[in-house]
């Protein structure tokens, strides 16, 4: 009988510890861990603004909409919108966020996962980068989360999400990298590089953190493909650096330039300079005492690559310009005579006066900042100018120059880089009472 005890009871110890659970410390995978230390320091982002009117009922019930069409209610309504942000700097209380997060303007409050609402005020942001600060008064002892190396990721490699999609705070979702170095262009203006993830990004999660297996900050992510799913898009992190810097210090990003003016390269240039295609931006002018002329590029150069990727035409070539900050370096690689030459260049900051200077000499006209009101107001028309032939006149107000508007002096110079290379550049103008939208023709 003995013999038979000790099988028996060997077996039920077998099975007894089968049924036990799998110790919670073996479940605390690398993710888990990750988020844990992460979580605290991602914030939901509300900012709140006042809407004049709108469509509808008056008595802002949907049932009443049907009867209501057409209607235009003046009274002002409070508007909402979401997103999400992190902690950059517990001590100073920074917040890093997307542009377009805070773009309406308003009252800006932050919630935190422990639960402390704060207030927040706008450091500084920038449209192009799509990226601003914001920092939360009266805050103390706040988390942070520790940044990370965007240069050093890996395609394939496992990548944590967290945000506050559809109002639903500290989701966190898992995926991979899918690509890096996507270019991408969207309605506010020209981005860069970004990494691509399937981790699951929706609307809310715009601010918040993509973070790498070992819970640091590579990423900021920042849009969807709405019509795909399992694609999301975020600035890296190396990137964003470079302009939290420049946020910190002046409240927006340097306009930059490396004293190019160019065209596209057509067949007959093609041909003329015996390019296999058509990709690459010729050389038009070169302006004095820029990187450009300092690095020896001259008329009749064609520029076949920026920082190691193919350039394709002239706005290829903005596109990766408006990408890069002062304090990073470009490299080019040109053409001339047949020969490819590798050139090393530092941006140069385009200030106010050389671009006033510029719209006088290329455009035909001068501008000078409002008193009152957004826009520029003409002051000078130059004869003979483009300026002149369209019929402007002094004293028009230039609220827009392509699809950027004229809200400060920092516009201006950002419209006039994205719009120098242009035969045609659309403008909004006001006369009087009168708002014409006009073709400047160079």
């Amino acid at each position: 009988m003995r013999r038979f005890v000790f099988p028996l009871l060997l077996l039920f110890l077998v099975l007894g510890f089968a049924a036990i659970p799998a110790h919670a410390a073996d479940r605390r995978t690398p993710v888990v861990l990750a988020v844990e230390a992460v979580s605290p320091s991602v914030v939901n982002i509300t900012v709140t603004s006042t809407v004049q009117g709108g469509n509808g009922s008056p008595f802002g019930d949907p049932f009443f909409d049907q009867f209501f069409k057409g209607f235009q209610d003046q009274r002002p309504r409070r508007s909402q919108s979401l997103g999400s942000g992190v902690i950059i700097d517990g001590k100073k209380a920074l917040v890093l966020t997307n542009a377009h997060v805070i773009a309406s303007g308003g009252d800006i409050s932050v919630r935190l996962k422990d639960g402390r609402e704060f207030k927040a005020a706008l450091v500084g942001s920038d449209a192009d980068f799509d990226l601003a600060v914001l920092k939360l008064e009266n805050a103390r002892d706040l988390p942070q989360v520790s940044m990370g190396d965007s240069d050093g990721i890996y395609i394939g490699e496992t990548v944590i999400a967290i945000g506050n999609p559809f109002g639903y705070s500290n989701t966190v979702t898992t995926g991979v990298v899918s690509a890096l170095n996507r270019p991408m262009k969207t309605n506010g203006g020209a981005f860069g590089s970004f990494i691509q993830t399937d981790a699951a990004i929706n609307p809310g999660n715009s601010g918040g953190p993509l973070l790498n297996i070992n819970g640091e900050l590579i990423g900021i992510n920042t849009a969807i493909q709405a019509r795909a799913e399992g694609i999301g898009f975020a600035i890296p992190i190396n990137k964003a650096k470079h302009v939290i810097a420049e946020l910190l210090d002046s409240g927006h990003v340097a306009p930059i330039w490396l004293g190019l003016f160019g065209q596209d390269v057509d067949q007959a240039a093609a041909r003329y300079f015996n390019l296999k295609d058509l990709n690459g931006m010729l050389v038009t002018e070169v302006y004095p005492g820029t990187p450009a002329a300092d690095a020896l590029v001259k008329p009749g150069d064609v520029v076949l690559s920026f920082n190691d990727r193919t350039v394709t035409d002239k706005s290829d070539y903005l596109t990766r310009l408006f990408s890069v900050t002062k304090s990073e370096s470009v490299n080019l690689v040109t053409l001339r005579d047949g020969r490819k030459i590798r050139l090393h260049l530092q941006p140069q900051v385009l200030d106010k006066a050389k671009a006033l200077n510029l719209v006088r000499t290329r455009w035909g006209f001068e501008l000078a900042d409002r008193q009152q009101g957004p826009g520029a107001e003409v002051t000078t028309v130059v004869p003979g100018s483009a300026a002149a032939k369209l019929g402007l006149q002094q004293g028009d107000i230039i609220h827009q120059i392509g699809n950027r508007s004229l809200r400060s002096g920092i516009d201006l110079l950002n419209a006039f880089l994205r719009n120098r290379m242009q035969k045609t550049v659309m403008m909004r103008v006001q006369r009087g009472r009168n708002l014409y939208t006009v073709r400047l023709t160079l």
